[in-house]
């Protein structure tokens, strides 16, 4: 079966070369190439996509975000709700207060923390949370706080599995993620289909980092640079990305996490600060933006659907940007320099609070107080455009152009630093998921310099290609596939959330006993 997958996977990966690498040197057919792609995407994966994205019988909630928030739920009563009683264990731990150099591994606690942020903290903590607050209203962010902290639950399960089932190589090098504990903890506990789980767990990752993680980033990247400096092709930015990318790409993991540590705090440093000087400004609103804020949580304050429409919007947005569930952040956590697999599943529950609870609030919190959402004065209500499907908005956008005008009304020059940001936030993704995608190539292809390199090399093909063209169904199919892996690894969690309890008892006994220790400084 193995071999059947790999041997399918070649012929799409050629197939998709075949279609798009031509549109690269000669400009005058793109607009014929762009439309021939979508369309055979169209026809063949539009089924796979519609059926992926589709609402839950009876409701307006998607299925796949109400599968990640079911089992975010579940971890968080099975672990005794781990994201807050081991919070500032977490930090210490991320500190290095417990970190052996001379562990196995490849990075820091921090590194790996950072690595795995990059591929979270990105596009959608500043378009995707726009996008939820203009159709859900304020009452939207609640509900996203709320899924980011039950999420907090789903990253410490599977980084925990992550670190457990990894490989480590001679050379120092580390192997993991789901593909490692599929394989390893089904074959542990005695259960079938682990080898198959984690072929098509692999398959979707390496079209989805080709995609959402890369394509998409990329596209968006130029988009936004178009519209500060104006319109140029699309792929003179590709290829200054795709240099910058191979040039951090190929020094391997711990290359990835030198640039991401550094990137992802000072970006998201200085998000929040911005996010927050805004809020200083406007402080006499900032009670009343948290009432809106709960009011709308429980009302929807006159949003379609009401206290449902705010509630599915939250979710929904929580979901798709802290990636909890979707297994990406357990093949970078699984590097990380430890003997004990629970320390790293402490760290990773931090992700879905810095993207989720503390990013996309910012953002929202920005966008409640701005005005830029019409209210009716008379009742206080959201006025809803019905032929758009949301709130009516100044100037009539959305996304990441909404994002753009609300902070833009406390300083006119905001649109150029959220174009830096933007490049920052789409570079550190690429990055990071150019890392998970190639362990999901050589989970399949084998390990080894050459095999390495040619991911490598057709990764940072697709980023031209990504800004260059316009792909929507190719990029609409690369989502469908990252949200495919959350199918695959969370019905693994499932079966191997006891491993994880036993791990978590025995590291909590070790700690209380004195056995492990604080390491000098």
């Amino acid at each position: 079966m193995k071999g059947f997958i790999m041997l399918k996977l070649h012929h799409i990966m050629a197939a998709l070369a075949a279609c798009l690498l031509p549109g690269l040197a000669a400009a005058q057919e793109a607009v014929s190439l762009d439309e021939r792609v979508n369309g055979i995407f169209a026809d063949y994966t539009g089924w796979y996509v519609g059926f992926i994205f589709a609402p839950f019988p009876g409701t307006d909630f998607s299925w796949i975000a109400l599968w990640l928030v079911v089992g975010a739920v579940v971890f968080t009563v099975y672990f005794g709700a781990i994201q807050f009683s081991g919070f500032v264990h977490s930090i210490r731990l991320v500190k290095g207060d417990y970190s052996d150099p001379n562990d196995a591994g490849e990075v820091s606690h921090f590194q790996a923390l950072t690595t795995a942020l990059s591929g979270t903290v990105g596009l959608g903590n500043i378009a995707g949370v726009a996008v939820a607050v203009s159709i859900g209203g304020a009452g939207a962010t609640f509900w996203m706080i709320v899924a980011g902290l039950f999420g907090m639950a789903t990253k410490f399960t599977e980084c925990t599995l992550g670190v457990k089932y990894r490989n480590e190589h001679p050379d120092g090098s580390v192997s993991g993620g789901p593909m490692y504990y599929m394989v390893k903890g089904f074959k542990e506990r005695g259960l079938p289909l682990g080898g198959a789980m984690a072929v098509v767990f692999s398959i979707f990752t390496i079209l989805g980092a080709l995609g959402g993680g890369n394509m998409f980033q990329a596209n968006q990247a130029h988009a936004q640079i178009s519209t500060v400096v104006g319109d140029y092709p699309g792929w003179i930015t590709g290829v200054v990305l795709a240099l910058l990318t191979f040039a951090v790409i190929a020094g391997g993991l711990k290359s990835i996490a030198r640039v991401t540590e550094k990137i992802v705090p000072f970006m998201g440093i200085f998000y929040v600060l911005v996010s927050l000087l805004i809020l200083l400004i406007n402080y006499d609103q900032i009670l009343w933006a948290f009432g809106q804020i709960i009011e709308g949580a429980f009302t929807g304050l006159g949003v379609v659907g009401g206290f449902t429409g705010a509630l599915i919007q939250g979710f929904r947005r929580a979901a798709f940007s802290n990636e909890a569930g979707i297994g990406s952040a357990a093949i970078a956590h699984a590097a990380v320099r430890t003997k004990e697999p629970v320390t790293e599943g402490y760290v990773a529950l931090l992700e879905p609070f810095i993207d989720t609870v503390v990013i996309c609030t910012m953002t929202a919190l920005v966008i409640v107080i701005s005005g830029v959402l019409a209210q009716d004065p008379a009742t206080g209500l959201y006025i809803w455009n019905a032929e758009l499907g949301r709130i009516t908005t100044a100037g009539d956008v959305s996304g990441v152009a909404l994002t753009s005008a609300a902070y833009a009304t406390a300083f006119s020059w905001f649109p150029v630093l959220l174009m830096v940001a933007v490049v920052l936030f789409a570079f550190s993704t690429m990055i990071s998921w150019s890392y998970y995608g190639l362990k999901a190539w050589t989970y399949l292809f084998g390990e080894g310099a050459v095999k390495e390199l040619i991911f490598k090399i057709i990764f940072c093909l697709f980023i031209v290609i990504g800004a260059a063209a316009s792909l929507g169904p190719v990029i609409d199919f690369s989502d469908a596939m990252l949200f495919s892996m959350a199918i695959v690894n969370i019905i693994a969690l499932y079966f191997l959330m006891p491993i994880v309890k036993r791990e978590l008892h025995s590291y909590r006994r070790r700690l209380r006993s004195g056995e492990i220790v604080k390491q000098p400084k």
